[in-house]
This record gives structure tokens, C-alpha cells and sequence, in this order.
């Protein structure tokens, strides 16, 4: 169901219940009333439409802005009250729902790993209003209705960088090595671009090699179009991906919730060390430990005082860089079941050596990782 078909099943609905023609510009102003927007647009400046899948908003509770809605469009108040709770109940039957699209993002980068916990939780905090962003889990499959395509493509197509973020993490190829084409596939899809006519399971591998192609020629146009309008998310994706180094020649303030240490991945993945170092220690600075034995072992093991002001920070945050951390682990890398028997093998690391500061020094670097240490606990609201 797209969005106007959705309009015109509502509209007969309404005149069939109501025996009152409605315009079709009143029907989309009704919707977005059953949802509780006090306009479509309103509604179409953050939200989009959903059917059977994750929304932020049911229809279930808004009656009294249909109703309100009627009457501010002049129609009679007979028409109002026979609206105001039928209208939700149509809406709720067909599973119709809407959801924020920044909601979307979040739960399509969660769901493709691309984001944290505390970042999903960033983004819930925000929808304050909004009743069940994430109640049931969806995967993007289920979530790709033709409602919340034609809605999302609405909205990149007015520029809105988060939809065509939300596009591209749709289309974003999986990871699962049982979605992958059958083998062979893209010989047969050749084939057929070349004229052959193909049947049976040589056309079904083509055809599902073509649909591949497709996904994957989305996945890019919509990624790159965000990019272009600045989404960080979608710059960063485009330098792990395609080695595209925006993200990083980008000036000024990111936002709090870029994934540093992600950041600092995919710098040094491209190859750009400085930038990897500054991510690494934003990622650092923002309490991230693993970050900090990076930091020492590694782009600041010349700095003896700031290899210091990690290991305090370490320290405060309940982590002993100083501990060694060996497993005894089977030959397939599980950790070792004296049950199971077998060979065994020792995995892990030993713990952090630095060579002590004088005290001047080291009263130094004790303050500054306080100082770090009260940056972070104040962020948490702790």
C-alpha cells in the first residue's frame, strides 16, 4: 500500500461511513489528526507512515484531534462525531502507524550493527512523546513496506538527509553469507543482459543477481546523497565503504553521537593516522578504556605523562590496564571446557609496564585524569 492509495481507501471509507464527500486534501489532513499533528505537514516534516511494523505513534488515543480536526476543515459537527473514534479504529485495523524517521535510523543502524546501545538510547531519549518506538523488533525486511518506502522517497526526494540515510541502511548489503547469490549467479545474469533467454534456475540465479545490483546501486545513490547533505553517519559509512575521507576533511563540531572509536577504525583504515589518533582519543576522553590501551600502547607511547593520565583515568573508571588477561581457549578459539578435553591454548594479554613518573609528574597526570573523569561523569549525569 503506498500513501496515496492509503488516502483513497481512507477517503471511501469516510464517505461510505459518513455519507459526506471529503476532499482528498481533507482526507491527508485527517490522517495526520489521527495521529495527533496538528497538519500533514507537520506530520511529513519528521514522520512517516508505517504498516505492521515498528512505529512511534498508534491512532488509538488521538480521536479527539480527528474530531477537531473535521471541524476546523468545516465540516458539520455531526460529521466530526461520527469520525472521531471510527477513523482510529479503520487505521488500527489496517496496522497503519507512523514513526519518526531519526527513530528509524537509529533502529536500522542497531539492527545493521552499525550503531551502540547507549547511542540507540540517545535517540529514544529524544521521543519523548512517542509511544512504541521500540516495542517488537523488526528487521529491515519486515520494515520495507511500500507506505514506508513511498514515504521515506518523499521525503529525500525534498531533501532530508535521515531519509535518504534511512534509504541506504534499507538497502545496505547483509552481512549474512546465506544472502549472498548463488554461486555462478552473476555469469547467468550476464548472460541474459547479453540476449540470452534463460529459464528455470539459471534465470532465477540471474534475476536474483539483477536484484542484488539494484539493492546495491540504492544502497549507494541514497548513501551518497545524505553525505552530500551533511549526514555524519552516512560520511562515516562512506570512508569504511568506499574510502571516501569527507568525513574527516569536514570543519567545525561533530555530533556526540558519532562512535569515536568507529571513527578511529575507519581512519586508520584509509590510512589516516592523525585522524585516527584525535578519534582514538575522543573516544578515550569519553571513557572508552580500550581506547586508552590503544592510546598507550600505541600513538601516545612516547608521551610518558599522557600514557600515565589514560592509565589513571582507567583506573577511576574500575579498569586495571596493569592485569594481565589470559584465558586457557580450545584450538576452534572457545574457552577451554575441562569436560570437553583436547588440546589447549593460551589466549589474551598481558597486562600494561610503564615506567614511572616523578612525583611532580605524576601529580600531574592524576589531576588531568580527575579532571577527564568528572568530564565523563558529568556527561552521564552522575
Amino acid at each position: 500500500m503506498t500513501i496515496k492509495q492509503l488516502a483513497f481507501d481512507t477517503q471511501q471509507y469516510l464517505q461510505a461511513r459518513t455519507s459526506t464527500a471529503f476532499k482528498r486534501s481533507h482526507v491527508y489532513e485527517l490522517l495526520a489528526a489521527a495521529f495527533g499533528f496538528n497538519s500533514y505537514a507537520s506530520l511529513c516534516a519528521e514522520y512517516v507512515f508505517t504498516q505492521g511494523g515498528l512505529t512511534s505513534r498508534r491512532p488509538a488515543k488521538y480521536g479527539e484531534s480527528v474530531g477537531r480536526r473535521c471541524l476546523e476543515l468545516d465540516y458539520l459537527p455531526e460529521t466530526a462525531l461520527q469520525l472521531a473514534q471510527p477513523l482510529s479504529v479503520y487505521l488500527t485495523d489496517q496496522d497503519i502507524g507512523v514513526i519518526r524517521i531519526a527513530d528509524l535510523v537509529a533502529h536500522l543502524r542497531y539492527e545493521t550493527n552499525r550503531e551502540t546501545d547507549h547511542e540507540l538510547d540517545e535517540f529514544d531519549d529524544e521521543a519523548e512523546d512517542d509511544e512504541d518506538t521500540y516495542g517488537p523488533w523488526f528487521d529491515r525486511e519486515s520494515l520495507a513496506t511500500p507506505i514506508l518506502l513511498d514515504g521515506l522517497l518523499s521525503a529525500a526526494n525534498k531533501g532530508d538527509a535521515d531519509a535518504h540515510y534511512a534509504l541506504a541502511l534499507i538497502y545496505a548489503p547483509s552481512d549474512d553469507p546465506y544472502d549472498e547469490p548463488s554461486s555462478g549467479s552473476d555469469y547467468w545474469y550476464n548472460e541474459a543482459r547479453n540476449g540470452r533467454v534463460l529459464t528455470g534456475v539459471e534465470k532465477e540465479w540471474a534475476d536474483e543477481y539483477a536484484a542484488m545490483q539494484t539493492r546495491s546501486e540504492k544502497y549507494e545513490h541514497h548513501l551518497r546523497a545524505a553525505g552530500a547533505l551533511g549526514h555524519e553517519a552516512a560520511l562515516l559509512e562512506m570512508a569504511e565503504i568506499f574510502g571516501d575521507p569527507a568525513f574527516f576533511e569536514q570543519l567545525g563540531e561533530f555530533s556526540a553521537s558519532i562512535d569515536a572509536a568507529y571513527a578511529a577504525d575507519v581512519a586508520e583504515h584509509i590510512g589516516r593516522r592523525k585522524d585516527a589518533w584525535r578519534w582514538r582519543t575522543i573516544a578515550a576522553q569519553k571513557g572508552d578504556t580500550e581506547a586508552m590501551r590503544e592510546l598507550i600502547e600505541g600513538y601516545d607511547r612516547l608521551n610518558l605523562r599522557q600514557c600515565w593520565t589514560w592509565f589513571y583515568l582507567a583506573e577511576l573508571l574500575g579498569a586495571d590496564l596493569s592485569a594481565d588477561e589470559y584465558e586457557a581457549i580450545h584450538e576452534n578459539g572457545s574457552r577451554y571446557d575441562d569436560d570437553v578435553g583436547g588440546g589447549m591454548f593460551i589466549d589474551g594479554r598481558g597486562g600494561i609496564e610503564l615506567e614511572p613518573l616523578d612525583p611532580e609528574e605524576d601529580a600531574i597526570a592524576r589531576r588531568a585524569a580527575a579532571m577527564l573523569y568528572q568530564a565523563i561523569e558529568e556527561r552521564h549525569g552522575t
